[in-house]
C-alpha cells in the first residue's frame, strides 16, 4: 500500500505537473519568447553599443585632431598678429627713415653747395694759383725791369743823341754861317 500510495501521489504529481504545465505553458512560452527577444535585443544593444563606442572613438579622434588644429590655428593667428604688429612698426620706422632721409638730403644739398663754394677757395688750388701768379709777377717784374733799363738806356741814348743833334745843329749853323760868310767874302773879294 505504501507503493500504491506513492504511485498515487506520483500520478497526482504528474497530473498536477501536466495541469500546471497546461496552465502555465503559454506563459512559459511567452517568457521563453521574451527571453529570446531579450537575448536578441541584448545582442542588438551590444552591437549598437559597439557602434556607439566606435562612433565615440572616431569623434574623440576627430575632436583631438580638431583641438590640435585649433591650437595650430590659434598659434597661427598669434603669429599673424605678431607679424601684423611688426609690419606696422616697420611701416612707422620706414616713415621715420624717409623723413630723416629727406632731412639728410636737404643737409647734403646744403653741404654740397658749401663744398662747391669752398672749392672756389680751395687752398691747394689757391696756393698753386698764387705760386703761378708769383711766377708771372716775377717774370713781368723782370720784363718791366728790363724794359725800364731799356727805357733808361734809350732815354740816355736819346738825350746823348739830342745833345749830339744840338751839337751838330750848332756846328751846322756855324758851318752855314761860315759858308754864308765865305760866299759874301768871296763875292766881296771878287
Amino acid at each position: 500500500m505504501s507503493e500504491t500510495l506513492s504511485l498515487n501521489k506520483l500520478e497526482k504529481l504528474i497530473e498536477l505537473e501536466t495541469q500546471l504545465r497546461d496552465e502555465y505553458q503559454q506563459q512559459l512560452d511567452e517568457k521563453d519568447a521574451s527571453i529570446s527577444d531579450l537575448t536578441r535585443d541584448k545582442a542588438a544593444l551590444e552591437s549598437k553599443v559597439a557602434e556607439l563606442q566606435q562612433t565615440i572613438s572616431t569623434q574623440l579622434a576627430t575632436i583631438s585632431e580638431m583641438s590640435s588644429k585649433s591650437r595650430e590655428t590659434q598659434s597661427l593667428e598669434q603669429r599673424n598678429r605678431e607679424l601684423h604688429n611688426r609690419s606696422e612698426n616697420m611701416k612707422e620706422e620706414v616713415a621715420v627713415a624717409k623723413s630723416r632721409l629727406k632731412v639728410l638730403q636737404k643737409d647734403l644739398a646744403a653741404e654740397r653747395a658749401e663744398v662747391a663754394e669752398l672749392k672756389k677757395y680751395d687752398p691747394q688750388r689757391m696756393r698753386k694759383n698764387l705760386d703761378a701768379s708769383k711766377k708771372k709777377l716775377a717774370e713781368k717784374t723782370m720784363a718791366a725791369d728790363k724794359l725800364q733799363k731799356s727805357l733808361s738806356e734809350a732815354r740816355s741814348e736819346n738825350s746823348q743823341l739830342e745833345l749830339k743833334i744840338e751839337e751838330l745843329e750848332a756846328q751846322l749853323e756855324k758851318t752855314n754861317d761860315a759858308q754864308s760868310d765865305q760866299p759874301a767874302d768871296k763875292q766881296e773879294a771878287a
